[in-house]
This record gives C-alpha cells, structure tokens and sequence, in this order.
C-alpha cells in the first residue's frame, strides 16, 4: 500500500489511542466503584469479583479472534465494530438494575474490547513507516498508560460527583469521539492471503484461554493443588495444545505459527508476560496496602500512581530515538532493570513508610516500563509480516492479559502464603480463645484488613494482622523484581537479532 500522508498517521495514531485508553480506562475505573455497585445493588462478595472477572475471561479468551477476524475480514472495520459494542454495552452496565444484568452486561463488554484491543498495534503498524514506527508506538503506549493511571482518580471524582454508573457512561462520549475518528482518519487493510475463520481453530483456542484466564481466577477461592485448579488448568493445557497441532495440520491457520520462527517475536511475548506479571500483582498488592492498612481513600490511591505515568509520558514520544540508537534489546533489558529495582524498593516498605518513601519507587517503574513496552511492542511488530499484523498483535496482547491475570493469581497466592507464615508466628503468643478463631481469618489478613480483624477477635491483633500483611506483600515484591530480571535476561538474548 501506498505511504500514508504524515496528518493521515497523526489521525490515525489519535484514532488508535482512543481506543487503547478506553480499554485500559475500564480495567481500573471499575475497580475504583466496586464498593459502591456493592453498596447500591445489594451485591455478595462473590458476585462482587465477577463484576471484574467477565469481562477478563472474555477479553482473554477472544483477543486471538479478534486479531484474526481483523486480518481476515478488514481491521478497519473490526475495530469499529467492537469499539461500537464497547460503547453500546458501556451504556447498558451504567442502566443495569441488579448484579447478574451488570455481569451479563460486562462479559459482552469485554468481548467488544477483545475485537478492539488486538487491533490498535496492528492498524498502527500498518499506518507507519518502520522508520517512526517506535516512536508511534511509544505515544500509543503512553496514552494507554495515562488510562491506567487516570482510572482511579477519574472514577474517585466521578463516583463523589454522581454514583457507579458514571465509571460507565464516560466510556459513552469516548467511544463516539473513537469510531468518528477511526471513520475518518484509518485506512482499511487486511491480510490479502486470509481464508475464513477455522471454527475448530476458534473454538480450541477460544476455550483453551477461557479455562486458563478461568482456572487462575480461581485460585483466589481454591488452593492451586485444589481438584477444581488442576482440571481447569490441565484442561486448558490440553485444548490449547491441541489447537497448536490443529494449526500445523490447515492448510490457512488461524494464528500463523510461523511467527514465533523468529526469535524476536518469540522473546518479546515472553518479555511482555512477565513484565505484566509483576506489574499487575505490585499494583494489586499496593493499592491494599494504602487503602486498608494506611486507610486511605480511592481517589488519594489513585492520585498517588500519577508518579508512575509521568516518566512514562516524557520517556514513550523519544521511544524512536532511544530505539533506533541502543537496539531493542538492549533498551527493553534495561527498561526492565530499572523497573526490576522499583519492585525490590517495595519490599522494604514498613507500617509507617511515609509517601515520600513510595514515589522514587514508583518513578523507576514509570520509567522502566516507559522503555521496555515500546521497545518490546516494536520488536514483537518488526518481527511479523505486515500481512500477520492482526493476529500478531492479538497474540502480544494476548501475553499481557494473560502476565496480568497471572500476576493476580500467582503473586496473590505468594502473599497468601507468606501471610499465613507470619500470621501464625505472631498469634502464637495470644491466648487460645483468639487462636481458635484467628485461622478463618486469614484472607482477611491477606487482604490488608487488620481494623476489621481486631474488631473480630481483638485489638490487641490489628498491628500482628498489618505486620502480617506486609510480609505477604514483601515476598511478592520479591518475586516480582526477579520475573523482571527474567524478562531482562530474555531480552537481552531475543531481541538482539531475528535469528530463530
């Protein structure tokens, strides 16, 4: 195709952005209301999780069918039509007048983000020459990052300001302001040599990752050696093994296997996983740690991330520069080192640690993703066919839900047992009224709810019920920096060349 003109790549860079903020606006706006949907609706805590949880398992179950319904059928076109869903099913959780209508709701809205989400990098890829296309990237990167970033201070304004469902009626405007862009700024494109969706293909793959994304949710409720765990995990082994034999069995698969014959696409994935791994559990795990153990609110939480977004903004539009100079390999190690440090900052984190102690940690990992995602991005990108880009793409988002999804199970699980550890070290001293009863109370303590604790079995147990906390989260932080010094490793040694 003919080079775009340089305003045609500005509006469709915009287009794109758009896109990108919104889906990422919506991971954490919602979690910022969920007290309030809890309060309004009358919702159980059970129901509470899946308000989040739907839209997760269909996000991550579609965002391969996504990626190649756009390559088969136009991205253009595929785009608008899941933004255009988003947007609808936004409007209908806001009106939703009980928990199984606003789950119901946010499943479907989660299946308009997997049409969505898979193809901003590939109609991007396709709009940019490869010679700026980094530093396209990196803005693209930023502006979904200022969307995770505003997500709770906006949603804390709004929820003061109005109720829940103002977190759902901003995505309304949003998505008007996306498809007239997309409309007028994004050129069609597509894969010329595509064939129709394989629906065994699609329905292996698209099954496989529902029981993934489903079985490490799970592990919230059950043990990871529970009954329940294993089937769901081996299950989506084995049906995403099976839909790997399939693909080398079609004629025209699905998802191009050909792609990972490269190196670089191969690393990159693996990079972007485990970045998101850590990424995902220090959010989680810190967000507990100022609201229910420094009993801050959910719009003075959200304020505080800003640190994390501004050198994340002032790093992603030089991301081409820096690029183009260092490598990509050696850009996206270093980001991750950097960001590795951050993470072992917070496991020095005590019950008194003041903000002042928090921020510098936060700007090393602002600063360290703000390197490495564009650099990773680009390199997965460079690495595929123009052709591919779809499904290409679809398989680099797919390694960040999942790295998020397993962040939330794995680093969850890391903290649970750490807590317990600790838990029992510090009632064993208390008097056998308050032990006999401080076992059912361990998620409580791994959740930060040290007050709610002391009020069950005593006050004397709330600073024991913190302290335990914060061991729980130092172990995951733990864990954390040394997933990032893995994916620094991976990239030093996959993204340095395209050999397989």
């Amino acid at each position: 195709m003919p080079e775009l003109t340089a305003a045609r790549q500005r509006w469709t860079l915009l287009a794109v952005c758009v896109g990108q903020a919104m889906i990422l606006l919506d991971v954490t706006i919602v979690n910022v209301a969920l007290p309030s949907i809890q309060r309004e609706l009358g919702v159980t805590p059970a129901n509470l999780e899946w308000v989040i949880n739907a839209y997760c398992l269909t996000l991550g179950s579609l965002l391969l069918v996504g990626g190649a319904l756009g390559d088969r059928y136009g991205r253009k076109r595929v785009y608008i039509v899941g933004l255009t869903l988003f947007t609808l099913l936004s409007a209908a959780c806001a009106l939703a007048q009980d928990d199984p209508q606003l789950i119901a709701f946010r499943a479907l809205q989660g299946g308009g983000a997997a049409l969505m989400a898979p193809l901003t990098l590939a109609i991007l890829v396709d709009a940019v020459p490869p010679e700026r296309r980094t530093t396209a990237i990196g803005i693209w990167a930023g502006v979904a990052s200022l969307g995770v970033g505003l997500g709770p201070v906006l949603g804390g304004v709004m929820i003061e300001a109005f109720d829940w469902s103002a977190v759902f009626w901003v995505n309304v405007p949003l998505g008007v302001l996306g498809v007239a862009l997309a409309l007028v700024g994004v050129r069609e494109s597509r894969d010329p040599d595509a064939r129709r969706i394989d629906p065994v293909g699609t329905l292996l793959v698209a099954t496989g990752l529902f029981l993934l994304t489903f079985g490490l949710i799970e592990t919230n409720e059950h043990p990871w050696t529970s009954a329940h765990v294993l089937l769901l995990l081996v299950a989506a082994a084995t049906l995403l093994a099976l839909f790997l034999v399939w693909e080398h069995r079609v004629s025209h698969p699905m998802v191009p296997l050909s792609l990972f014959r490269d190196a670089r696409f191969g690393a990159a994935n693996a990079v972007y996983l485990l970045a998101y791994v850590a990424f995902a559990g220090m959010l989680f795990l810190l967000t507990l740690y100022f609201q229910n153990v420094r009993g801050w609110s959910a719009l003075k939480t959200g304020i505080s991330w800003i640190p994390i977004n501004i050198p994340f903004l002032l790093i992603t539009p030089f991301a081409g520069r820096i690029n183009a100079r260092f490598g990509p390999g050696r850009v996206s190690a270093v980001g991750v080192l950097i960001g590795a440090v951050g993470m072992f900052g917070f496991t020095q984190l005590e019950l008194g640690s003041s903000y002042l102690a928090v921020w510098p940690f936060y700007v090393l990992v602002g600063a360290g993703f703000g390197l490495a995602v564009p650099a990773v991005a680009a390199a997965a990108m460079d690495a595929v066919a123009g052709a591919h880009a779809g499904a290409g793409s679809g398989i680099l988002n797919s390694s960040r839900q999942i790295g998020t999804t397993l962040g939330l199970a794995v680093l969850g699980s890391i903290s649970v047992a750490a807590v317990s550890r600790a838990w029992d070290d510090r009632i064993a001293a208390f008097p056998p009224a308050i032990r006999d009863h401080a076992d059912s109370l361990v998620q409580r303590v791994a959740g930060g709810e040290g007050q709610a604790v002391g009020r069950v079995i005593g006050s004397q147990t709330t600073r024991p019920a913190f302290e335990a906390y914060l061991s729980g989260l130092h172990a995951a932080m733990w864990v954390a920096a040394a997933c990032m010094l893995a994916a620094a490793a991976i990239a030093v040694l996959g993204l340095r060349s395209s050999r397989t």
